[in-house]
């Protein structure tokens, strides 16, 4: 990949203004909401199942989370997965939480047979767990994975015929046949809950403008975790790390986003 292939997609963001649409985190929608219209697109956070499949009709691409599912609420993604796919536009699919407990792994198996899912993304133990692994999850952080995750990645998106997202120190892109790791961000990042449900949504925002959706994907992360890096220079904490994490991203540049990222192509 070339060096100002993040910068393109996200200028592309920036122009085009796509339409976000996500059936998201409660805990989080808020900051996901605000992520995407730091980017320059527009997020729109309807739930209701009466209404979720006419949204997606003015979206350009749906984001699903079940970082707060009830079984209801899956009820609804599946119906606005399924109209994404009648659509055509991408939808990704966050599994946060899979392996932590057995209603939570049944719905994520749940929404992959209802539609195509076009991303999965993840933490290692999210990710292996969708993939078949016998792995927990410690609530929404990331268990102890004994496996070499980009194999399992690589083998679920063959398997699923999608694009995975591993987020993590290092993040894993792959369709299966393509893979890019992503070595951008910074330790604070975790110290501030919905880093990764925000980083969904940029996943979301990037493939609503390009059909690689590897490049995409990789390319949200880098322009993200940039932004992060940045943010983490002359923040004091987690409070305002956040408040400038949006403020960075806001901002970023071709310069920076051609200087900082780090992704390489896999092996």
């Amino acid at each position: 990949m070339k060096k100002n292939d993040p910068h393109k997609i996200l200028e592309k963001v920036r122009q085009q203004r796509p339409v976000v649409h996500h059936l998201t985190n409660w805990v989080t929608i808020y900051d996901c909401a605000n992520i995407v219209k730091a980017l320059g697109a527009s997020p729109v956070m309807a739930h209701a199942k009466e209404e979720v499949a006419d949204m997606v009709q003015i979206a350009n691409s749906l984001v699903l989370n079940i970082g707060t599912l009830t079984p209801e609420f899956v009820e609804a993604m599946k119906l606005a997965a399924q109209a994404a796919n009648k659509k055509g536009i991408p939808v990704v699919l966050d599994v946060c939480g899979a392996g932590a407990r057995p209603l939570r792994d049944k719905k994520s198996f749940e929404l992959l047979d209802a539609a195509h899912i076009d991303i999965i993304k993840g933490n290692a133990s999210e990710v292996a767990r969708v993939a078949g692994e016998s792995v927990s999850t410690k609530g929404v952080d990331v268990g102890d994975v004994q496996k070499d995750m980009v194999k399992v990645a690589q083998t679920l998106a063959q398997d699923r015929h999608c694009a995975v997202v591993v987020t993590g120190k290092e993040d894993i892109v792959t369709d299966g046949k393509k893979t890019l790791i992503v070595k951008n961000g910074d330790v604070m990042m975790t110290h501030v809950v919905g880093t990764g449900c925000m980083a969904s949504s940029v996943i979301g925002t990037f493939a609503a403008v390009d059909k690689d959706l590897v490049l995409a994907a990789a390319s949200a992360l880098a322009c993200f975790e940039i932004a992060a890096e940045i943010a983490a220079k002359t923040s004091k904490g987690p409070a305002t790390f956040k408040e400038s994490l949006l403020d960075r991203l806001f901002h970023l540049d071709k310069r920076a986003i051609e200087r900082m990222q780090q992704i390489i192509v896999y092996p």
